[in-house]
């Protein structure tokens, strides 16, 4: 007799099963270009930015219009079937990551600039057009789309909506939300959606601000609205160098104090000062045990008025050097310096895991500290950039994903330092969204009882759970098991926190 198949067998035979379902329904929705689902083909989607997290979709959804967009989406739901939705592929957190049983749906070649309005200061656009091409288009109008992730030669606008996103001039000009006016899209089963409004205000809830930032997990955005601002008639930066982090994070705060919203207030430590300076050159004081980068832009009135009271109150904070740049081109160079942080981190280790925690301005130096007795506590080494203006963390602990034990303990560093964000009255995230990567630590940050009412959110735009699944919001049983696990490791960091 043939012996029954085996356990992992059978799951092997139930995917080709399913594969088959998916791709033949979806042959009526798209055309034979569009539809991917061999290995070789599917690989390359297997991931975001995240690499450490892979999972190979069952298929790959390429629509290059609303109507096919609209027609995967029903012809998923029909079948019960999840969709995660993915633009450029260069979200942080694991939120573009496949099911294996589901669809992704790239919406990559959504590439099209719809309209540039220069007389109401917007630009409609497709979910695929990158950030920066927004700016690029709207440039010669003497108009620009603010905010400015470091990724923002490649990440995608939709992918900005669904996480978000900052940038390092957040502070002045505000996240994405902050900078929207409406999105177009779709729900689970394909109803087409509008949300806000062209005007300065929607009727109703404020359903643009819930949307934005939720992931992928409530709708698909395939159309975006944003506002453009004027390009300022002069911009300058200064580099403030210190000597000890502490000084350097209590000046941070003293700007703020002084009533002075910088256009960005930036901050890296010496480790990470001397990793980018390797590879662009930038120009910064390798000397230093932390550097500000603090810009004010504007009329050359507002600039050098600005500029001398930043310098002033960076000097009384304990500043051993201030540089002010002279001109345009070594601007550009400071902040491009800061802009390459995470390619310069990736070219001295194999493999990096950036966190994205918020803190109180005034504990930054704090939160510093701590990381540096988590890189002997976890044999790691971590490179510490951040948005210090706002508090917004990216330390980039660095490690080998073919280790698994290296894994293992860069996954434990990562969530020691976001359980220490929330202990000192700070978030696990800012603007990276959760995803995959702090769902965990999700459990920490919000009771049984509030993470509910995030389910039931989700639930009204999407009953069957169909997008992007186990992402974002923890259940029950996976706080229960995290909080387990975190015992048996002797490894409960803040036990005031935890609410398993």
């Amino acid at each position: 007799m043939n012996a029954p198949p085996s356990p992992l067998q059978s799951k092997s035979i139930e995917r080709a099963a399913r594969q088959a379902q998916v791709v033949a329904a979806l042959k009526k929705a798209l055309p034979a270009h569009a539809l991917l689902w061999h290995t070789e083909d599917t690989t390359a989607y297997e991931c975001d930015g995240l690499t450490a997290y892979r999972q190979r979709p069952l298929v790959v959804a390429l629509p290059e219009t609303d109507a096919q967009v609209q027609a995967v989406l029903q012809t998923c739901h029909a079948l019960g079937v999840p969709v995660v939705a993915r633009g450029a592929g260069t979200g942080l957190s694991g939120g573009a990551m496949p099911h294996g049983l589901g669809v992704t749906l790239s919406l990559a070649k959504f590439n099209q600039i719809v309209q540039i309005d220069p007389v109401s200061r917007t630009a409609t656009v497709q979910c695929g057009v990158r950030n920066l091409a927004i700016s690029e288009a709207a440039a010669p109008y003497g108009l620009y789309y603010a905010p400015d992730p470091s990724s923002q030669i490649a990440c995608t606008i939709g992918g900005n909506v669904a996480e978000n996103s900052g940038g390092v001039h957040c502070l002045k000009y505000g996240l994405t939300v902050h900078n929207l006016l409406k999105v177009k899209g779709y729900t689970v089963a394909g109803e087409p959606i509008e949300i806000g409004s062209t005007a300065l205000d929607a009727p109703g809830y404020d359903l643009l601000s819930l949307v934005t930032g939720s992931e992928g997990m409530l709708a698909v955005t395939t159309e975006v609205t944003v506002k453009l601002v004027p390009k300022p008639q002069l911009a300058r930066c200064i580099m403030a160098s210190f000597d000890d982090v502490r000084k350097a994070g209590e000046a941070v705060a003293a700007v703020i104090a002084a009533g002075i919203i910088p256009a960005g207030l930036e901050m890296m430590d010496g480790p990470m000062t001397a990793a980018v300076e390797d590879f662009v050159h930038a120009g910064y004081d390798l000397s230093a045990a932390a550097i500000l980068l603090c810009e004010s832009d504007g009329t050359p009135e507002e600039v050098e008025e600005e500029i001398g009271r930043m310098s002033a109150v960076l000097t009384a904070a304990g500043a051993t050097a201030i540089t002010v740049s002279r001109d345009e081109a070594q601007r550009l160079k400071f902040w491009s310096g800061r802009k390459n942080a995470f390619p310069a981190s990736g070219r001295i280790s194999p493999d990096y895991m950036c966190m994205d925690s918020t803190i109180p301005r005034k504990r930054l130096a704090d939160i510093l500290l701590s990381i540096a007795q988590m890189e002997v506590k976890y044999g790691l080494k971590c490179l510490n950039v951040f948005h210090a203006g706002d508090g917004n963390l990216h330390p980039l602990i660095l490690f080998d994903a073919n280790d698994a034990d290296q894994l293992r303990r860069c996954e434990q560093f990562g969530a020691d330092i976001l359980e220490t964000s929330v202990a000192m009255g700070g978030t696990v995230t800012g603007e990276h969204g959760v995803g995959i990567e702090k769902v965990n630590s999700m459990c920490v940050q919000f009771s049984a009882e509030e993470n509910e009412q995030m389910f039931a959110i989700k639930r009204a735009f999407d009953p069957q759970g169909l997008l992007n699944p186990g992402k974002v919001i923890p259940t029950l049983n996976r706080c229960a098991e995290y909080g387990r696990m975190l015992v048996r490791a002797g490894a409960i960091r803040h036990p005031d926190l935890p609410r398993f």
